[in-house]
């Protein structure tokens, strides 16, 4: 049994002991189990919120080197020649807090029906396919900044405090 506490930032190992091959929901787990190539079992115990990358070299406790690679998963890949296109197909995803994996005219997503149809409706070529899942890691990632949506989408809330300074004679500058 391998235990992983460290990541291997600019130190390179001499050599790699093992692989370990996990999907995009396993790399963005700091403490998990998991079962290297070679049958050995594996525990990680790395700080929360630093996404594993596919390539990157970890350190077990007893000093031996695994290698992180990506499983192939299903996923749904659409393009499309036209940039403007693609901007509104990226800003649909996105709204919708959809983990986009982008290229040039094309993107990746998680195997979803419902979206799968938005993006045919928009135009996009749409396959489905089994591939590596390298979804952008978002805007705040490693920097330290929390951000969640616990409200509602509508954001009422902004809307009510408008109108209620309103009717108190404070109008917004």
């Amino acid at each position: 049994m391998f235990e992983v506490y460290e990541r291997l930032a600019a130190a390179p190992c001499e050599a790699v002991h093992d692989t370990l091959l996990l999907d995009h929901l396993q790399r963005e787990r700091g403490r998990f189990r998991a079962v290297s190539a070679s049958g050995a079992e594996v525990r990680v115990f790395l700080e929360r919120g630093q996404t594993l990358r596919v390539g990157e070299l970890l350190r077990t406790r007893c000093g031996k080197c695994l290698v992180v690679t990506g499983a192939e998963e299903d996923v749904m890949r659409a393009a499309t020649d036209d940039w403007s296109l693609f901007a509104r197909a990226c800003y649909h995803l996105g709204n919708r807090h959809t983990k986009v994996q982008v290229g040039k005219r094309w993107l990746r997503i998680s195997h979803d029906h419902v979206l799968g149809e938005m993006l045919v409706e928009l135009g996009l070529q749409v396959v489905e396919e089994r591939a590596v899942f390298v979804p952008e890691s978002g805007a705040y990632a490693g920097r330290g900044h929390g951000h969640s949506h616990h409200h509602s989408h509508d954001h009422s809330h902004e809307h009510a405090q408008d109108e209620q300074r309103e009717s108190h004679g404070h109008h917004p500058h």
